[in-house]
């Protein structure tokens, strides 16, 4: 007995030598660790605490989004002040220097904007230039100069007010005029247009922008007129513009003539099938070629008479010319000779003088019966008689020009459902195709809406075929991981798996090993101490210990065991070791 106490009095001292530093049994232990263990453990847990903190920012940083995709045109500094003026918070991306504000105030802020009138504006110049105040040695070049400008201004203006032209600008080059014609230059111009991302311009609308370009400069062709996009694509070629306007306007024109007759289709055999119980399509082929033709035409059984002109010439003399004209026809009359013998045989063997009775073969007149006069010699006569007659014939001149976008050909196709019919007994559906005299009563009224003419080519196929059961199209909802609140939601939710998983694994193991080790000692020791006063004497085998102090502590028997002893006294060393410490002191003072 006296060497045990002679040994718990040393252990009671060291133990209240080595108090806790600060009351704090962890930092006893930390202090009893060698520096670079003492190191890591601080190093690791400034990165836990460190990453701890930034999960918790991160979590807690809402969401920015962009305000506009571009500030060009507006100015920057009126349009922070009237974010700041209406509370709205706002950063700036530091690569791109886009303007970006929280997602859930992204249409405060843009209203906010539109209301205090902060919108982009125009930075080209126009027709205002001209109202600028001019210095009085202003130049003829420089008015001219100012006049080109503010007119490329005011053109680039109405180019950008096209729906798929961002911007535009618009280049001039106007040549002085020159009082000598072989000196003469004509104007030119560029125009270049900034289109919106995946938006094109079609033929038509560059025609339209070549055109506004070349009538508002005078003397300008459109010949001279080049349009150019961004990208440098020659958007201008006339002859390729000129082909894919006119391609364009007669698909058009197809199209449209296409569902005319495919509208008259609907609205008559809407009304006797129902809603959805047909298809109809029509394909129209149209000719757009241009011919000009001009046919003369005669009838050659329906003569007319046009002029007529008659010439009768008739003369008598009684010297009638005679001879051929001409030197011996001119020379007087030979020599007379007198008959030899006289008679009647004579006399009437001779000829008559013109003007003489005539007397017949007896020498006797002759006398005209109407008359009563003796008939006289003819003297000599001429007659001559023409006539002219011109006739028409039935003609006929005709000029014949087509019209471009004639309708060639038309082919017309209609689908027809099954009939419907439901059993009022049960309430079942039937389909029931149609007949051959329906179908045939179908095509007639289609033939009739569209126009039918068979020496054309029209052709109309009405047919009958069962319809595949309509599904209802499901509109799908939009994911609700797309939402704002979701990625809110994760983001809290992520970081609070990140904190305890820092706190589980990385904290805990490192402050249990910070507290745990100087508890492992004092156990050990107090293993040691109960293992010496286990051979004591049985004097004390009924005695109970017990600690003074504010809350008595009653230690168990000798006789109720050595585990229970043993447990005991752990418990009370873990729990208050000075006390254990004053109260082995104590004992030591009363041996003695």
């Amino acid at each position: 007995m006296s060497e045990a106490a002679a040994n718990v009095p040393v252990k009671a001292e060291a133990a209240e030598a080595k108090s806790p530093l600060l009351r704090l049994s962890f930092l006893e232990n930390l202090a009893d660790m060698s520096v670079l263990r003492q190191l890591g453990l601080l190093v690791g847990l400034a990165a836990s605490v460190a990453i701890g903190f930034a999960v918790v920012l991160w979590s807690q940083q809402p969401d920015y989004r962009p305000l506009y995709g571009s500030l060009n045109g507006m100015d920057a500094t009126q349009v922070l002040d009237t974010l700041t003026a209406a509370g709205i918070d706002y950063t700036l991306e530091p690569n791109s220097g886009a303007l970006l504000v929280r997602s859930e105030d992204l249409a405060r802020a843009r209203l906010r904007l539109a209301a205090a009138g902060v919108a982009p504006t125009d930075t080209s110049v126009g027709f205002e230039i001209l109202d600028r105040e001019q210095g009085l040695g202003t130049s003829q070049f420089m008015e001219a100069t100012r006049y080109r400008r503010g007119l490329e201004g005011e053109l680039a203006r109405t180019i950008s007010s096209l729906n798929n032209v961002k911007a535009a600008r618009v280049h001039l080059a106007v040549p002085k005029s020159s009082v000598f014609v072989r000196d003469e230059r004509k104007p030119s111009a560029s125009v270049l247009v900034e289109l919106y991302p995946g938006r094109a311009l079609e033929p038509s609308q560059v025609m339209a922008i070549v055109n506004l370009v070349a009538t508002s400069v005078p003397e300008l062709d459109k010949n001279q007129v080049t349009v150019v996009d961004q990208k440098g694509n020659l958007l201008s070629d006339q002859q390729e513009l000129s082909e894919l306007t006119m391609a364009g306007k007669q698909f058009d024109y197809t199209r449209r003539m296409e569902s005319l007759f495919t509208q008259r289709v609907h609205n008559i055999l809407q009304p006797v099938l129902g809603v959805g119980r047909y298809k109809a399509e029509v394909s129209a082929d149209v000719d757009f070629s241009s011919v000009e033709s001009t046919s003369e035409m005669f009838n050659p059984d329906q003569p007319a008479l046009r002029s007529e002109q008659q010439v009768n010439e008739q003369r008598q003399s009684s010297l009638p010319p005679q001879g051929v004209p001409g030197a011996l026809s001119n020379q007087p009359p030979g020599p007379a000779s007198a008959p030899e013998q006289t008679g009647g045989v004579a006399g009437s063997a001779g000829p008559v003088a013109p003007g003489q009775p005539l007397v017949d073969a007896n020498g006797q007149q002759i006398m005209d019966p109407v008359t009563g006069q003796p008939m006289l010699a003819p003297y000599p006569a001429d007659k001559r008689e023409q006539s002219t007659r011109n006739f028409e014939l039935d003609r006929s001149i005709s000029y014949t020009k087509q019209q471009q976008g004639r309708l060639r050909r038309l082919s017309v196709a209609v689908v027809v459902d099954d009939q419907i019919r439901v059993d009022p007994a049960t309430g079942e559906t039937t389909r029931i195709p149609w007949s051959a005299d329906d179908l045939a009563r179908f095509t007639r009224l289609v033939q009739d809406s569209v126009g039918f003419d068979a020496s054309r080519g029209d052709s109309v196929s009405v047919i009958n075929s069962a319809f595949a059961d309509a599904q209802d199209e499901v509109i799908p909802s939009e994911p609700f991981y797309t939402e704002p609140w979701f990625w809110n939601i994760v983001k809290q939710v992520v970081g609070v798996l990140i904190i305890a998983v820092l706190a589980l694994i990385v904290l805990r193991p490192l402050l249990n090993n910070i507290s745990g080790s100087k508890s492992r000692e004092l156990e050990a020791a107090g293993e040691g101490e109960l293992g010496d006063m286990a051979g004591l004497d049985g004097e004390l085998a009924e005695d109970r210990v017990s600690l003074g102090g504010p809350q008595s502590i009653l230690l168990p028997s000798p006789s109720e065991g050595y585990d229970a002893q043993l447990n005991a006294i752990k418990s009370l060393v873990a729990e208050d070791p000075g006390r254990v410490a004053q109260v082995v002191k104590e004992w030591i003072n009363a041996d003695e």
